[in-house]
């Protein structure tokens, strides 16, 4: 028997067909092709209201998912999903500083750095990394980080990388594998947000709002699957009201479960694609207000190429 919502899902999404005509659309890699690219919000109301009437067993049929909203939004202010599916890589130029790295050895290891990310795959290259003769590159499946000469010559790596930090706290010192990995797989997260919310496994949900100094900024709760390292499974991104993103609240577990609130401003656009080039990293309390005094953490971004 058909479920009564899956033949109104079925009904909503023919008659759109029916006015429409055919369409033929090619998803780009690993980035899964979104509903807003086939139905208008109109339809897409409909088919979330037949979704969430399903019992389990029949919405696990449904094959696509329906994007949030706000998600749509915010995509569109940072450049379009259309210009980051066909994006294969982006390469920033920036320096890194703040007190945490002095509390884990590193003062000033990364005050000037070219970050590559590749934006199919998880992965991200430093250099130069400690020394102006190595780079450092952080890799998944497996996970891994690995020290290397600039010719591509391996010096160190670690597997499991992630494992390394177990009974570590805020204060423990790092060695530089330990840096490459937490810096490899953070910077490959911010530099792919908020697309990747839109990857395999990832799911966004629009939760209440936030106020702060005078703004109301919309939030989206987002869901990491294993297959993606991040800082933990469970975030929150925060957008201002042109959808830019604000702020991200995380828990770093490998730095001792710090909570966390990370600020971005000052966005600036490089071919098509919308960057913010301030952050500033700082210490949450359990409300999800925020000292602003001191960050542990500061970025500032100097160019961004996309290809």
């Amino acid at each position: 028997m058909v479920h009564a919502a899956t033949a109104t899902l079925g009904a909503t999404v023919e008659e759109h067909r029916d006015k429409a005509g055919p369409r033929t659309l090619k998803p780009a890699g690993n980035v899964p092709e979104p509903w807003r690219h086939r139905y208008p919000i109109a339809v897409r109301t409909a088919l979330r209201t037949a979704l969430s009437t399903l019992p389990t067993n029949e919405a696990d049929k449904i094959p696509e998912r329906i994007m949030d909203p706000l998600l749509e939004e915010v995509l569109e202010a940072h450049g379009g999903l259309d210009l980051w599916s066909g994006l294969t890589k982006v390469t920033a130029r920036m320096s890194i500083g703040g007190p945490i790295w002095a509390i884990k050895g590193w003062p000033d290891a990364l005050v000037q750095e070219t970050v590559e990310i590749d934006t199919k795959v998880e992965r991200s290259v430093f250099t130069p990394f400690t020394r102006p003769d190595l780079r450092s590159v952080f890799e998944v499946a497996p996970e891994r980080v690995t020290l290397e000469t600039l010719d591509g010559e391996q010096v160190e790596q670690r597997t499991d990388a992630r494992a390394a930090f177990k009974g570590y706290v805020r204060s423990t010192p790092w060695d530089v594998l330990h840096l490459g990995y937490f810096v490899g797989y953070a910077f490959w997260n911010y530099l792919t947000a908020p697309f990747v919310f839109t990857y395999p496994g990832v799911s966004a949900r629009e939760i209440e709002p936030w106020r702060e100094s005078g703004q109301t900024w919309r939030r989206l709760r987002v869901t990491f699957p294993e297959s993606i390292a991040t800082h933990n499974p469970e975030q929150v991104f925060y957008f201002d009201h042109k959808r830019l993103q604000r702020r991200m609240d995380y828990v770093t577990e490998i730095l001792g479960s710090t909570l966390v609130g990370h600020y971005t401003s000052h966005h600036e656009t490089f071919g098509g694609l919308v960057v913010p080039t301030r952050r500033r990293v700082f210490r949450r309390n359990p409300d999800g207000t925020i000292n602003l005094n001191m960050p542990s953490i500061t970025i500032d971004v100097q160019d961004v190429c996309v290809e």
